[in-house]
């Protein structure tokens, strides 16, 4: 038998996952990050730790398994998005700390884009709106800040990447400088309609062109390990950012195909198909995983080592998803755990919570650092309402579990608004992932607020399945999207039984709440 190896680099972790071809995972390998915060609202990755741990744990999956490098057909790559590094290319050292997507220091620079007239532009261009989130202002505030680095950049001498490229890098020992077009799109550079660098946007921000990675689509061919790393030349045959990776592993390959991924914070995100949807709810609009028209014009012969393929756009017809975040999703459940010390374990919400029939009219708002999608509401603050002299810490956790349920839903409700405004249909299923998808309270609710079922696969993770068959469709593994969509298994559909007066009763009761948390 042969296998598919993915590479799961995520904000606090690196893993490698060895999935067969019937998408079951075999074993899995994880080792934990280091967060550094050199001051409040700064965070940062050691790129050389995140190269250190991603190859370990690809050789530690393989060995406790047994599977040979010679067994493993191809290898996916699944990145956390945005996270920024630059490096030098002839010692392939990184400059600076990698600036992590939650890093805010940017945000003076977005002030004067904004301030200059370019937002309109930028999303335009790009589909995202103008905030410190994205990749291109970190770019620029290395460039500013770190001793030399202009010079060398106005030399050809310094390489910019997100995770995905820098590990394509060292995987490849310096031979390949390049990323997907889902990475791309995040970064504030890209014009999502040509994929390709924009030009003006790159002088916006004084950014040269040299330092930027060519672009491929998300299945193609990206490269070969080094021999020496894993005992064999293994094809690097799929790349995708995350969300986007998760949205491809949920099999959500068409226009009005959705999944919601309940983590710390929650991403959800609506296949859109060829068209470019500028959200009128407080969406933003990205690419998404996208596969080469003819594979085999993809596995062309790799540049000499050391060559520097220029902003190079990728091929085929674009593809576009309508995104959405919740900044805490999951992690009210920690809240609960470490700050109200409610519960000991993050496990034993679920039973506190059914210990009461329901919330008892309380409304917990976890707007801890403001309020992401689709309120866009920086200034927000955490609340609790609806508080009766009967109300416990039952009542508490309950309303806790449900907040996640709620933020979701006024995310699908968005997009569903969307899609009617662009004559598309809404959607019909949610395909959900992710630590919190677990629970079944939470799901049930979710789909009663809804209205639609709910759907848990039997493989829940979908952000590394993701970049295993986009690593499989450009090495031949899978012949086609329609093939993946009959590996997809539902493990558990929630099926609504909540009346939509009683829903609906509920979201305005949320949205009550909300309002309430701008002081």
């Amino acid at each position: 038998m042969t296998y598919l190896l993915a590479m799961d680099q995520g904000t606090s972790s690196c893993r490698s996952i060895v999935f067969d071809p019937s998408g079951q995972t075999v074993a899995m390998a994880q080792k934990e990050l280091t967060q550094i915060y050199p001051q409040p609202g700064w965070v940062e990755h050691d790129a050389l730790e995140i190269w250190r741990m991603q190859l370990a744990t690809a050789r530690e999956v393989l060995a406790r398994t047994g599977i040979t490098a010679q067994q493993v057909t191809a290898l996916g790559i699944t990145n956390q998005r945005e996270t920024t590094l630059v490096w030098n290319r002839k010692t392939g050292q990184p400059i600076h700390h990698a600036i992590v997507w939650q890093d805010r220091r940017a945000e003076p620079t977005c002030a004067a884009l904004r301030a200059r007239g370019l937002a309109d532009t930028i999303r335009a261009k790009t589909g995202l709106l103008v905030d410190a989130y994205f990749s291109g202002t970190k770019l620029k505030w290395i460039l500013d800040h770190v001793p030399g680095a202009r010079a060398l950049a106005a030399n050809g001498e310094l390489a910019f990447g997100t995770m995905d490229a820098w590990l394509i890098w060292q995987l490849t020992e310096g031979r390949v400088h390049v990323t997907d077009v889902s990475n791309a799109s995040r970064t504030m550079l890209f014009n999502v309609h040509s994929n390709q660098w924009d030009a003006e946007l790159l002088e916006a921000l004084d950014i040269p062109p040299s330092l930027m990675p060519a672009v491929q689509p998300s299945a193609s061919h990206f490269g070969e390990v080094a021999p020496a790393l894993l005992g064999h030349a293994i094809p690097i045959g799929g790349v995708a950012g995350d969300q986007q990776s998760a949205l491809f592993g949920q099999a959500c390959f068409t226009a009005g195909m959705a999944k919601n991924t309940y983590g710390t914070g929650c991403f959800m995100l609506m296949h859109t198909g060829n068209v470019f949807q500028t959200s009128a709810n407080g969406l933003i609009t990205t690419s998404a995983a996208q596969i080469a028209p003819t594979l085999a014009a993809s596995h062309a012969a790799l540049p000499p080592k050391g060559a520097r393929p220029g902003a190079a756009s990728s091929h085929g017809t674009p593809e576009f998803a309508l995104e959405g975040s919740v900044f805490v999703g999951g992690a009210v459940v920690q809240w609960l755990r470490d700050g109200l010390q409610a519960i000991e374990s993050s496990a034993q919400v679920q039973a506190l919570a059914e210990s009461v029939p329901d919330s008892g009219g309380v409304m917990v708002v976890p707007a801890f650092t403001g309020l992401g999608a689709p309120y866009w509401k920086p200034e927000a603050r955490g609340s609790i309402t609806g508080l009766t002299r009967g109300s416990t810490l039952a009542h508490i956790a309950r309303a806790s579990l449900e907040s996640i349920a709620y933020q979701s839903a006024a995310l699908l409700l968005a997009m569903g608004r969307d899609a009617v405004a662009a004559g598309a249909a809404e959607v019909s299923e949610l395909r959900v992932d992710g630590g919190a998808c677990v629970n079944d309270l939470l799901m049930q609710f979710q789909a009663d607020l809804l209205g639609i079922p709910v759907v848990r696969p039997l493989v829940t993770e979908t952000t590394a399945l993701g970049a295993a068959y986009l690593a499989g469709l450009s090495t031949g593994v899978y012949k086609s999207t329609a093939e993946l969509s009959e590996l997809w298994r539902a493990e558990r559909r929630f099926i609504p039984t909540m009346a939509r007066s009683r829903a609906q009763e509920l979201m305005a009761q949320w949205e009550h709440a909300v309002a309430q948390t701008v002081l």
